[in-house]
């Protein structure tokens, strides 16, 4: 009889053997799921940051297309870039300035692109003191992982 117990083959899992692969599941996808929202987020200020690139490209152009003058409006070159995450009609805010120009409070809107000219970065959230007029930065926000989004700089 003992042989008969030993001869007869065991199939299936045991359910302890069903549990360890369903909790190495879970704990893969709770990995993936955490990881997707700062994949998203470092996507976004990718592209934002190839945006404000383009936006200070055509700025660029204008000027040297204007005899190195500095435009008067953003529709002096709002035709010469390309935007993706931006709406060029909406999203980028154009002023002339004719001193300096510093990080104030009026740089709230998450969503906009500022392009001040008579400005240059002195840090990614401050502005040199001594630009000259013909100095131009885009002022943007990026996404943080927690908390309110961060201030940025670019400059030509």
């Amino acid at each position: 009889m003992l042989n008969k117990v030993k001869q007869r083959k065991q199939e299936g899992f045991t359910i302890i053997e069903v549990l360890i692969v369903l909790a190495i599941a879970g704990l893969i996808m709770l990995v993936v799921f955490m990881a997707v929202p700062a994949l998203q987020r470092n996507s976004r200020n990718t592209q934002r940051k190839s945006d404000v690139s383009s936006i200070l490209g055509g700025y660029q152009e204008a000027v040297n297309n204007n005899g190195g003058a500095v435009p008067a409006n953003y529709a002096a070159f709002s035709d010469n870039f390309k935007s993706g995450l931006y709406d060029k009609t909406t999203d980028v805010d154009y002023t002339k300035q004719a001193a300096a120009v510093t990080v104030t409070t009026a740089f709230t809107d998450n969503n906009k692109v500022y392009v001040r000219n008579f400005a240059k970065c002195a840090t990614p959230t401050t502005l040199d003191t001594n630009p000259t007029s013909r100095n131009a930065v885009a002022i943007y926000f990026i996404e943080k992982g927690s908390g309110a989004p961060t201030l940025q700089c670019q400059d030509i």
